[in-house]
């Protein structure tokens, strides 16, 4: 079952993706997750049986969307994505995490596949940044099959280290995976977490293993489904010295969710 706290009545309030545009100041970080849906432009419920077939077969609007993500990642230091195909059958064999990268102009970027179906799918995260990773690690998530998690770490002596994931459904396997996350993270001083979570930031700040681990959330807003938002099931959580800049749910409605931006201010011992 999913928390009650997504039953909760969430303010929609959506920013024009131009204000992460431009950073003020290059002492800061700007970071975007987004669950792209494997690049389907779902707009109404009726889209998931209408375009059903496109998580099988591939088709020509796939690419178009990609285009469009790329255009809005360029502006960003550190992209999370979630339900990203790494080159199938569907997508015309192409690794989205790969042309997202290139298309965007970010030198560096890493595909984790989770559940492998051959030529028919390969699910996956994606990380693509900016800035090239003092060390990247990746994790299978406890649970059934197909949940893994990306661990990045900038910098070397004070590092900015950054969970990528895409939890599970229920609250049992939420709880599983967030305790591995969260012995994974306990000894970092600068910690950011961020990814398709399946349920509220309360849960996961005062109901979950996260609740040790010192982290705020920058946001409390719904971010699916995108057309009519009403549950808040994408974060950026953060360590809570690190201090936030700017924050935004995106008013970029072509997945079924929303994509989250955050700007913060990188910890000096870490620049």
């Amino acid at each position: 079952m999913r928390s009650s706290h997504l039953d909760y009545e969430l303010p929609v309030h959506l920013s024009d993706p131009r204000e992460f545009y431009r950073k003020a100041d290059p002492d800061h970080l700007t970071l975007l997750s987004f669950n792209i849906q494997v690049g389907i432009n779902t707009r109404h419920y009726p889209d998931y049986f209408l375009k059903s077939w496109q998580h099988l077969w591939p088709s020509r609007s796939r690419q178009h969307n990609l285009d469009r993500i790329s255009d809005l990642i360029q502006h960003f230091d550190v992209v999370s994505l979630q339900e990203v195909d790494g080159g199938s059958f569907r997508t015309g064999f192409v690794n989205q995490v790969e042309y997202l990268a290139k298309k965007s102009g970010q030198p560096y970027w890493h595909q984790q596949l989770n559940r492998n179906l051959g030529r028919f799918a390969q699910h996956s995260n994606g990380l693509i940044s900016r800035f090239e990773p003092h060390r990247i690690d990746t994790h299978a998530l406890p649970g059934l099959p197909g949940r893994g998690a990306i661990v990045v770490q900038l910098g070397d002596e004070h590092p900015v280290v950054i969970v990528m994931l895409h939890l599970a459904l229920s609250k049992k396997a939420q709880d599983q995976q967030l305790r591995f996350i969260r012995n994974l993270i306990q000894q970092y001083q600068h910690v950011i977490v961020m990814g398709d979570m399946n349920t509220h930031s309360l849960r996961l700040l005062n109901d979950s293993p996260l609740r040790e681990c010192g982290l705020k959330s920058a946001h409390a807003r719904a971010t699916f489904p995108s057309w009519q938002p009403h549950r808040c099931l994408d974060h950026i959580l953060v360590s809570r010295h690190l201090r936030i800049v700017r924050m935004g749910v995106l008013d970029f409605p072509l997945s079924d969710h929303l994509p989250v931006a955050l700007e913060i201010e990188l910890p000096e011992l870490a620049r």
